[in-house]
Formats: C-alpha cells, sequence, structure tokens
C-alpha cells in the first residue's frame, strides 16, 4: 500500500481484511457468489428484497464495457469539475454496465459478525419493447475486454441471459405511447378495427383467394344461425382447411381462429370481413406469450360488435402494460435500493453513479449543476477487526479463495468488508449497534454520508445534499500539498501542431515572446494537444491575438519569429480553457485530439480573460465554483483507489445513500512538465 493516509489506518485495514477473507481453519472453498440471469432473476430478486429489508447497509459495484471513448478522455490533471464530468457523462453513454455486483451486510448479535449476501447480475441491453429510436448501441474497449477474459468473464452468460432493463424514463415513454395509442378510436394498434383501404385486386390469385375466403365464411356463419348452439367444429373439404379455420370461443362468442396465412393475405381477409359481413369482425390479440392471434368473431348486434372491440382493446393493453412491466427487468433492483433507503457503499463510485443515472433513471444532464441537483437529497431519510462472513442460499463461510476478484459481486462484497472496518476505525462499536437503527444516522458517520470524491489528485469533494464543496476532510491536505491549484484561466489549449515539436521547445518559443517565467507547465493531452499554463492570466489572450496577427500577416510567418515552430504548417490552432469544454461536450470521439476538434468544427478560438488571480485564489464555498480540480481517471482495470467518502443520492422518486470506501489510493503517474 502507498503512504498515501496515515500509516496506522493502512496497517488497520490491512489486518482488517485479512481477518475478514479468512478463519482460523487451513482449509477455504471457493467464493460463495451468487450468480443471477434472466432464467432465476425473479427468484433472485424475491430473496434480496429479504436480505436488503433486513440489511445494515448495501455495498454495490461495477463493470463497464468500456472506461473512455478516446485517449484524450481519460482524466487530466488540468480538468476542470465541469469538464470531468463531461467525460464521465460520455463514458456512462457509451459503454455498457455489463455486471452489477449488489451485497448487503446484515449485523448478526449472536455471532458477533457481519453476514453478507453477495448478488453478481449479469446485465445486458436488449430491447424488450419497442421504443423510439434505432436499438441499443454502445462500445466496447479491447483493454476492458481483455482485462475481464483474465478474470474468467462469461461472455456468453452474458450476452445470451444477461438481464435487459428499461430506464425510468423509457417506462415513462413507452406508457405514453402506448395511452396515446388506446385513445385513438381510429388506432389499428389494438384489434385492427381501422378499415383496411380497399386493396386493388388484379393478381388472379388474390381474387380467387378472397372469393374463397368469403364462401368459406358464408358457410360458417350460414352454419352458426341454424345451429345457435355453436361451438361445432366446421367440416371443411381438407385437413388444410381443420387447420387454418377452428371454431373457438372468444369473449363468448363464436370465433374461427385464423393460422397458417401470410400478411398480405390477412389482409385481405379483413378487406372481405370489413366489405361483406357486418356480423362478422376481424380482430388482433396479442397474447401473454408475446404470441398473437387472428380471429374473425361474430357479433349478435352493432353494439355487441362496439362491445367486442372494447374488450379486445382493454385485453391488448393489459398485455402491452405487462410487457412494458417485464421489460424493467434489472431496474427493479434499483427501484428496491432506492426505496429501502439503506446507507450504499460504493468505491471510487463518480462513473459507477453516471451509470446508474443514465440506464436505469433518464438521459445525463448536460451540465454537472444540473446531474448534481438531480442525484440532490435536501434530508436524511481500528480498534479491532470485525468479522464478515459470506451466505448465498444455504451455504455460509468464513474462509474461501479469492478466485472471484473483479466480478462485481465479488467486488461489492470486498468493498462492504473495507468500510465495515473503517467503521471500526472510527469508533463504531457494533456489538452495541441495534438491528432497528439507521446505520447513516451514526454520530461518528454523518460527517462522512453523502460525500462523493470527484478528484483524489487534490482531494476535491462535494456534499450531494447541498452541491457544494468539504472545505476539508481527511486526507486533503495531502493531495493539495503534492499537486499545486490549476488556474484554469491561464491556460492556453494547443493542438494540431507539427508532430516533431516536444514540450520543451514550445515552452522555449513561447518564454522567447513572453518571457523566462511566462510558462508554469506544459501538459500533453495526447501526440497532438497541449495545455500550456502561463503565470499570469492576461498571457492567454495575448498570446491567442498574437498568434492571430501573425496568421493574418501576408505570406509564411518568419523562419526567425520565435513562435515559426510552433505554427508551421499553419494547421496549429489554440483556444481557451472554454474551448477544451466544448470540445469535450461533443459526442464524437475521434482518437487523436486535434482530429476531435477538427470534427467538432473548432479551428481556435481567442475569448477576453480578465485577471483573476484573486478569484483563483479564494476558497469558494460552492463546490462548482472551485477552479482548482484534479482528476484520476478510473482505470479499465477498475482498480477500486480513495479515501473514505459518503454520498446519499436521491435517484428521482427515491433515496440512495451512498459511501465511497476506505481503500488506499494510487494517483496516476503525472504527465505534467513542471518547468
Amino acid at each position: 500500500m502507498k503512504k498515501l493516509y496515515p500509516i496506522t489506518l493502512s496497517r488497520a485495514l490491512s489486518r482488517a481484511l485479512s481477518s475478514s477473507s479468512s478463519s482460523a481453519s487451513a482449509q477455504s472453498t471457493a467464493f460463495p457468489l451468487k450468480h443471477v440471469t434472466k432464467g432465476n432473476f425473479e427468484s433472485a430478486l424475491a430473496e434480496l428484497r429479504r436480505h436488503v429489508a433486513a440489511a445494515d447497509f448495501v455495498a454495490i459495484d461495477l463493470e463497464m464495457s468500456g472506461v473512455t471513448s478516446a485517449p484524450w478522455r481519460e482524466s487530466f490533471e488540468f480538468d476542470r469539475s465541469d469538464v470531468r464530468y463531461l467525460k464521465v457523462k460520455d463514458s456512462a453513454e457509451k459503454f455498457a454496465v455489463v455486471q452489477f455486483g449488489v451485497c448487503p451486510f446484515r449485523w448478526d448479535s449472536s455471532k458477533l459478525s457481519f453476514i453478507a449476501h453477495p448478488h453478481n447480475f449479469y446485465v445486458f441491453p436488449r430491447q424488450e419493447v419497442s421504443i423510439d429510436g434505432p436499438s441499443y448501441e454502445f462500445l466496447w474497449q479491447t483493454t476492458s475486454i481483455e482485462f475481464l477474459a483474465k478474470y474468467q468473464f462469461d461472455f456468453n452468460a452474458c450476452i445470451r441471459e444477461g438481464i435487459s432493463y428499461l430506464s425510468r424514463g423509457q417506462e415513462k415513454e413507452a406508457l405514453r405511447r402506448l395511452s396515446i395509442a388506446y385513445e385513438d378510436e381510429l388506432s389499428d394498434t389494438w384489434c385492427n378495427m381501422k378499415e383496411v383501404k380497399d386493396i386493388p385486386i388484379n393478381r388472379m390469385a388474390d381474387v380467387l383467394f378472397a372469393e374463397r375466403i368469403k364462401n368459406r365464411f358464408s358457410e360458417w356463419r350460414d352454419g352458426l344461425l341454424q345451429d345457435r348452439n355453436g361451438g361445432s367444429q366446421l367440416q371443411w373439404n381438407s385437413n388444410d382447411s381443420k387447420q387454418q379455420f377452428q371454431t373457438v370461443f372468444f369473449k363468448m362468442r363464436p370465433a374461427l381462429n385464423l393460422t397458417g396465412f401470410t400478411s398480405h393475405q390477412f389482409r385481405l381477409i379483413q378487406l372481405v370481413i370489413n366489405k361483406h359481413f357486418k356480423d362478422l369482425s376481424y380482430v388482433r390479440v396479442n397474447g401473454d406469450d408475446l404470441c398473437s392471434q387472428q380471429l374473425v368473431v361474430y357479433t349478435e348486434s352493432k353494439d355487441d360488435k362496439v362491445l367486442l372491440m372494447k374488450e379486445v382493446k382493454d385485453e391488448n393493453r393489459r398485455v402491452a402494460e405487462m410487457k412494458i412491466q417485464a421489460a424493467i427487468g434489472f431496474r427493479h433492483v434499483i427501484d428496491l435500493l432506492s426505496s429501502e433507503q439503506k446507507l450504499i457503499v460504493g468505491h471510487n463510485c463518480f462513473l459507477d453513479i453516471a451509470h446508474v443515472y443514465s440506464k436505469f433513471i433518464g438521459p445525463l444532464p448536460s451540465a454537472a449543476e444540473e446531474f448534481v441537483s438531480s442525484v440532490n437529497n435536501t434530508g436524511l431519510t481500528f480498534q479491532q477487526c470485525v468479522q464478515v462472513e459470506v451466505q448465498v442460499d444455504d451455504m455460509r463461510s468464513s474462509n474461501w479463495d479469492s478466485g472471484a476478484k473483479h466480478e462485481a459481486g465479488y467486488d461489492a462484497f470486498m468493498t462492504g468488508c473495507i468500510f465495515v472496518q473503517a467503521c471500526s476505525y472510527l469508533g463504531i462499536d457494533f456489538k452495541l449497534h441495534s438491528p432497528s437503527e439507521n446505520l447513516a444516522h451514526n454520530e461518528k458517520l454523518c460527517k462522512h454520508v453523502n460525500h462523493l470524491y470527484l478528484s483524489w489528485i487534490n482531494g476535491d469533494i462535494i456534499d450531494l445534499s447541498t452541491g457544494n464543496k468539504v472545505a476539508e476532510s481527511f486526507g486533503t491536505n495531502y493531495f493539495k500539498k503534492k499537486y499545486p491549484n490549476i488556474l484554469f484561466e491561464n491556460i492556453v489549449l494547443i493542438w494540431g501542431f507539427p508532430s516533431k515539436i516536444k514540450a520543451r521547445e514550445i515552452t522555449e518559443s513561447i518564454c522567447k515572446v513572453f518571457g523566462l517565467t511566462s510558462v508554469t507547465s506544459v501538459y500533453h493531452l495526447d501526440e497532438t494537444a497541449v495545455f500550456v499554463q502561463f503565470s499570469k492570466p492576461e498571457f492567454v489572450s495575448d498570446f491567442l491575438l498574437l498568434k492571430e496577427t501573425l496568421e493574418k500577416s501576408d505570406g509564411p510567418i518568419s523562419v526567425l519569429h520565435p513562435l515559426a515552430k510552433l505554427l508551421e504548417g499553419e494547421n496549429t490552432h489554440a483556444g481557451n480553457y472554454e474551448t477544451y469544454k466544448e470540445i469535450c461536450s461533443s459526442p464524437i470521439s475521434k482518437v487523436l485530439f486535434a482530429n476531435q476538434a477538427e470534427a467538432v468544427g473548432i479551428k481556435w478560438k481567442r475569448e477576453a480573460v480578465e485577471p483573476k488571480i484573486a478569484v483563483e485564489r479564494k476558497e469558494h464555498t460552492s463546490f462548482w465554483e472551485e477552479n482548482a480540480v484534479n482528476n484520476s481517471t478510473k482505470s479499465s482495470e477498475k482498480s477500486k483507489q480513495g479515501k473514505v467518502h459518503n454520498a446519499k443520492k436521491d435517484m428521482l422518486c427515491g433515496n440512495y445513500e451512498i459511501i465511497d470506501s476506505l481503500n488506499a489510493a494510487e494517483v496516476n503517474q503525472i504527465r505534467t512538465n513542471n518547468l
């Protein structure tokens, strides 16, 4: 473990984890993990409801199909909080959740141990109901595939047996469309009430088919009128007719069940019924098993016909609503966690929260402020190691092999184990814990609840209940000393320069114009783009203005000018930090940043920048006004890094309380060249 935190805490956690995952017994077993697919989802969900209701807290973890859609979309030290959100938003919108781990933890006072129930849900975005737009699409990142395969991820189980879902927004839209179709009296969506327009019957085959069908319907109806008891099988002249026309009762009325016809023939049948038979009705009934019936039904009167159509529409609506409810799928788990209002524990979970919102709530807001508001909740709905046992079905164990690591269910379990030991370190004695006590209300934990880390580099934290930045937290001073504040208004973004030029040469050329101390650092986004941080904010507008002047002058730039090498080829573009944010906000993802900027349609931009050094150095109370944010990447290996931080979140209709677990953080290597 790296000494990012006081060594006493690191050692306490090491001892705690060792105690949680081993026992005195020398023998160990495979980790008991409940794998859930669509085949056993209903029973597993019922079981999970009981475990969550009895739980003191619930740990979660997600595995995704990828993390970044382009190298420059990784988290950089120069990423401001609003830009960091845009990159997380892009990832959540482009990649899929393929596993979702849920692990309820319950304190067993008789055993003086926590009982964990790890569940590993395979998730796949299968389109179960018709919704607007194309079918689901998502990206796979090759490094993520390799990582998942390394830890025996079952891709077949995910794709073939993964649980599908509807977000709350998708469910609402599907029900809205259903209601519109039901209210439309002329709609043929429900029972083909809408009269079919005359189909030109020019082909001899259609003429013969229509005439033969008319004769058979006439024969069947006449037989009903002669025998008012009905229910007898119509005796056709061939076995094919018996298979295609079967007399049944539908809604207490005699009917013919039609099978073995093409869609064109069904349209001809409907045309014949509407044109020649006032006492017969053609209806299509959607079944619970996703199959539909095509029927010709005899009605006694016009009123009876109207009543029949209403009954068919009501039945089809009921079936359609059941299909929508069935398509909700895995979102039932999210709704369960929301409604139970249990303490939710995650680690490095900014991206996880964005995925939960995008997949199961609705489209992510375009701005960071709106996102915080959407997950905001305005009210609260190591002295010794703590033992943790695992129970799956009837099997209970305190000793196991860790071969299941990096499966979502196992990672959720380990997140909960770390949280338990962190609680013990904070002085929470679970021996005195009452099952009726809400752990989120514990006075020793309250000050950590509702906190979400956006940056591990300088310890930026937001309080989701207020949207404000948390002024101080355990360990944040370490990051602030290691990584000084970045002044975003002092930054120029340059891209498209000659590939042979180095960061040192960029620094030298600019310093020859603006002074030896004008540039404080140069940071590469990729091989085509760099951030240049000036010592003064006015240098930003001066640089952009000088570049514009040089490019507008007649003739090529003088080879003697200090910026000549940087501007060589006339493909070099530049802009301030807001330009970078605008490029990041685009859904386009080109591999190279220069190509991304060109695809977005930005050449270069110069905006007046007023000196705000005093404002930069001032401590802001609002998180989103804080300019000094450095971010670390949630890598494709999903190594969970971080410090204790908690968050309580309201997913629109329900509440989440989230705690980002305690773990040693491994900070990304800094690529900034300090000059």
